[in-house]
C-alpha cells in the first residue's frame, strides 16, 4: 500500500507541476503581423504594458523600393526610446513599465513606392500577480520522490524556452525568405525588360545597317535618269 500511495503521490504532483508550467507559459506572449505601408503614410501601433515586463520587437521590409523604413518607439510619457532612419530590418528591446507603449512604420519619405513589412513582437513577464514559486507552499514530501520537483520544472522550462527560440527562428527566417523572393522577383523582371529593350535595338541596326548598305550598292545611273 505505501508504494501504491506513492506512485500516486508522485503522479499528482507531477501532474500538478506540468498545469504550474502551462500557466507559466502565458507568461511569454509573442505575435507577428504583415501589413503594406502606402507611400507617404505612417502606421503606428499600441501595446497596453505592466511595470518590470519586456517588449521585444522585430521587423523587416519585405518588399518596397529601397527595402527601407523608418521607426521609432515612444513611452507611454511620449519620450523617443529607439529610431531607425531608413533601415531595412532592426531589433529592439524595452524594459517596460505601466502604460500604453506606442511604435510606428514611416514611409513618408517615399511619394511613390509603398512597402510590405513583417514585424514580431515578444512580450515578458506580463502576468506578475502570481509567482511561479507559489505552488511550493501547498506540496508535501518531496523529499519521497526519487526525482525533484525542481527537476521536472527546469525540464519544463527548458523544453519551453527552446522551442519558443525555435518558433521564433522560423518566423525570422521566413520573413527573410519572402524578401529575398520578392528582391529576386524584381531583379527578374528588370532583366527582361532590358533584354527586351536591347533585342529590339539590335534589330533596329540590324534594319538601319541593312538599308545603308544597299544604297552603297545601288545603281547610279537609276539616279542620273
Amino acid at each position: 500500500m505505501d508504494t501504491a500511495c506513492l506512485c500516486l503521490l508522485s503522479v499528482f504532483l507531477a501532474f500538478s507541476q506540468m498545469l504550474v508550467a502551462l500557466a507559466a507559459f502565458s507568461q511569454s506572449l509573442d505575435s507577428d503581423f504583415t501589413f503594406t505601408l502606402p507611400a507617404g503614410r505612417k502606421e503606428c501601433f499600441y501595446q497596453t504594458m505592466k511595470n518590470d515586463a519586456s517588449m521585444e520587437i522585430e521587423y523587416q521590409v519585405l518588399d518596397g523600393a529601397g527595402l527601407d523604413v523608418d521607426f521609432y518607439i515612444t513611452s507611454p510619457s511620449g519620450q523617443i526610446l529607439f529610431s531607425d532612419y531608413r533601415k531595412s530590418d532592426g531589433i529592439h528591446t524595452v524594459e517596460t513599465e505601466d502604460g500604453d507603449y506606442m511604435f510606428c512604420f514611416d514611409n513618408t519619405f517615399s511619394t511613390v513606392s509603398e512597402k510590405i513589412i513583417f514585424f514580431e513582437l515578444i512580450l515578458d513577464n506580463m502576468d506578475t500577480d502570481e509567482s511561479p514559486e507559489d505552488w511550493k507552499e501547498y506540496v508535501h514530501g518531496t523529499d519521497m520522490l526519487d526525482m525533484k520537483l525542481e527537476d521536472i520544472m527546469d525540464t519544463i522550462n527548458n523544453v519551453k524556452a527552446r522551442l519558443g527560440k525555435s518558433l521564433q527562428i522560423q518566423t525570422v527566417l521566413r520573413a527573410f525568405e519572402a524578401r529575398d523572393r520578392n528582391l529576386q522577383e524584381s531583379n527578374f523582371e528588370r532583366v527582361n525588360f532590358w533584354s527586351l529593350v536591347n533585342i529590339v535595338v539590335l534589330v533596329l541596326v540590324s534594319v538601319i545597317q541593312v538599308y545603308l548598305v544597299r544604297l552603297l550598292f545601288e545603281d547610279q545611273r537609276k539616279l542620273r535618269t
